[in-house]
């Protein structure tokens, strides 16, 4: 069962494909991970990928593909894989075509005003990475690590206006996907609004 995971940031789509990933012995593919797993392995597309990111510079199409496609040649993907962040562009998609097929693209939604309210309450403990939410999963003491007490920071990209920012971006990006999966017949929409463990049936269910 090989699948791609759209949906705006905030929508929850990496924790699905993660638990999804799991449940299916299936491997959960996400651009980002194949940059760093690159780069800290100092391969040769793992030193193209830091001098490119390392200048400021969005990665090419080209170069993100073939990274794609060498991770789809491994042996973990012969039962099938959950692409997330992949393919972010027309021609990527196209390429994709070439070296894999796609069972179906799962698109989760949301309004705006609830990825700005998942987003925007998002508070971090830097040292150690560890999240939380002002609403739905708060720390015991506001403001404070409950392991070590210390100060938690809101991220930049997490202000209102970045938000925002983002959603634009995503959806310039990411309508031409969407129609040209939906003329494929491969797109099925997933509500991310639900609890976890509702949004997680609506997506098995939705799997061909």
């Amino acid at each position: 069962m090989n699948l791609i995971f759209l949906g705006p940031p905030g929508a929850g789509k990496g924790t699905m494909a993660s638990r999804l990933a799991q449940d299916k012995g299936i491997p959960h593919i996400s651009t980002g991970d194949i940059f760093r797993e690159n780069i800290n392995n100092g391969t040769d597309l793992g030193k193209k990928v830091k001098s490119i990111l390392d200048s400021g510079d969005l990665v090419p199409d080209e170069l993100t593909v073939e990274l794609v496609k060498d991770r789809l040649n491994q042996g973990d993907v012969s039962n099938g894989f959950i692409l997330d962040g992949f393919p972010r562009t027309i021609p990527q998609a196209e390429a994709l075509e070439d070296f894999a097929s796609i069972d179906a693209v799962i698109l989760f939604t949301l309004p705006d005003e609830e990825i700005v309210k998942r987003l925007s309450g998002r508070r971090v403990h830097k040292p150690s990475g560890r999240t939380y939410h002002i609403l739905f999963s708060p720390p015991k003491v506001p403001g404070k690590d409950d392991v070590t007490g210390e100060e938690l920071i809101q991220r930049g990209d997490d202000s209102e206006e970045s938000i925002r920012n983002r959603l634009d971006v995503y959806r310039k990006q990411t309508q031409p996907l969407v129609d040209f999966y939906r003329k494929k017949n491969l797109l099925k929409e997933v509500d991310a609004g639900p609890a976890p463990d509702e949004v997680y049936e609506k997506l098995t269910a939705n799997l061909p």
